[in-house]
């Protein structure tokens, strides 16, 4: 589980580089062992699961970003298929609305944490706001920022701006008992292909493919200099980035599952002491209950 943690975690995005993580990494872990793996990681979760809704102190919030076809779907149904649906909430980012547009790119994010004592899961999130639109800059014009009307506008010190702000929402949440795990699953152009090529043949896939995919798989040298960029401005040892290999889904799932496991751990959650008062009145139901 450590040289899980150790070697996924980035914690300082500095001198970071995604040519030098390996999207078919499997850790020595065999395809035929991932479902018993698996299977009692989700166990283990869950009874931690249980004891950080008791203890009602932190919130976990887990982000996932990654091109297409890496998975991330998936990943969510897979690692978070065990664990009480009561304390879990799935929020999915598309683009943003005209509701959303009339405030600043963070309010839908701020909007939809999880409260204390529950696990929020967001399928995309405030990142998308230094990716999608890094890559097509033409969409921050919707934001309507004063000072911004025009594409050359948008230069380096927008972007050092924008993931100042990041930083100090991410600072500012984990200062207030949100857990956030960051997870990057890093697909290879190969496996997307692959997987693009699987959604087209298979009629049951066909929905999940658009032609646009296509359009935005030809950007993509882009889309890994704004990943990388985000890492390298955006981990801190407090909100740290997890980038996993995804070409090996079955293993994404198990390097998911124990980054979540230890990250729970960590936390070192305890039921409630319940005060004397409190624990007499049990007890004292205890024997109504008995005399029944």
């Amino acid at each position: 589980m450590s040289n899980i943690i150790n070697k996924f975690k980035i914690d300082n995005g500095k001198g970071f580089s995604l040519k030098d993580q390996d999207a078919a990494y499997a850790d020595g872990f065999e395809k035929d062992d991932a479902k018993d793996v698996l299977t009692a990681l989700i166990a283990e979760t869950f009874d931690l699961q249980t004891e950080l809704y008791a203890a009602n102190k932190y919130a976990l919030l887990i982000i996932f970003q990654a091109m297409d076809a890496a998975g991330k779907d998936s990943a969510i149904a897979h690692t978070l298929s065990g664990l009480n649906p009561q304390g879990c909430q799935v929020y999915s980012f598309k683009q943003p609305s005209t509701e959303d547009y009339e405030h600043d790119f963070l309010w839908r994010h701020y909007r939809s944490l999880p409260e204390r004592g529950r696990i929020g899961i967001h399928n995309r999130s405030h990142y998308e706001n230094v990716l999608v639109t890094k890559v097509h800059p033409e969409l921050i014009l919707k934001e309507n920022l004063p000072g911004i009307q025009d594409v050359k506008q948008i230069d380096g010190k927008f972007w050092d701006k924008r993931y100042q702000s990041i930083r100090a929402f991410e600072e500012h949440l984990t200062g207030n008992g949100t857990v956030i795990i960051k997870f990057f699953l890093n697909v290879s152009k190969g496996e997307q292909k692959k997987r693009f090529l699987e959604r087209i043949d298979d009629p049951k896939k066909n929905w999940k493919f658009s032609a646009a995919d296509i359009e935005e798989r030809k950007r993509w040298g882009d889309y890994m200099d704004a990943y990388q960029r985000a890492i390298q401005e955006t981990a801190t040892p407090n909100c740290p980035w997890y980038v996993i290999p995804a070409d090996k889904k079955w293993f994404t799932r198990i390097a998911i599952s124990t980054v979540i496991l230890q990250t729970l751990k960590d936390l070192k959650l305890k039921y409630p002491v319940l005060p004397k008062e409190e624990k007499e009145k049990l007890d004292e139901a205890k024997k109504l209950l008995e005399k029944e």
